[in-house]
């Protein structure tokens, strides 16, 4: 009797370890800019919004916890990336807001995500990968 192998089937499975796998690499090439994803996510998530961004909508967009996120920013600020404003709709809340060397060490730091995911979904045609990226952002952004 052939025993079924449930985790190669398993698509909870397979999304963490290739996760975990692009994380990994990901943090290893970006070592040298002194990002991290989660740090890159940040920062991206911040350069995406050239008026800024809540802290409250960046922990969302980027699905971490807000102390989490109040962490990554104090180590970007520090390091000049961003910056903390007031929200001129709301007062009572601070705006993140990327600063020029924000937006380049962004750009460097994308492309080299960029490169890492190529290097492992290199040999697929480009219908596969785009088939995989709207699934993904469809459980992603789909709420």
């Amino acid at each position: 009797m052939t025993r079924r192998r449930i985790l190669p089937e398993d698509l909870g499975f397979l999304m963490t370890r290739a996760s975990a796998i692009l994380v990994k690499e990901t943090n290893r090439a970006m070592a040298p800019l002194g990002l991290k994803v989660r740090g890159y996510s940040v920062l991206a998530a911040v350069c995406d919004e050239d008026d800024g961004i809540t802290q409250r909508r960046l922990a969302a967009d980027v699905g971490l916890d807000p102390s989490q996120i109040v962490a990554l920013v104090d180590d970007l600020e520090g390091r000049n990336l961003v910056m903390r404003t007031i929200d001129p709709d709301d007062r009572r809340n601070k705006l993140i807001v990327a600063t020029e060397p924000g937006r380049e060490l962004c750009g460097k730091a994308r492309t080299i995500s960029n490169d890492v995911a190529e290097r492992h979904i290199a040999g697929n045609d480009a219908e596969h990968i785009d088939a995989v990226r709207n699934l993904l952002h469809h459980m992603v952004f789909a709420n």
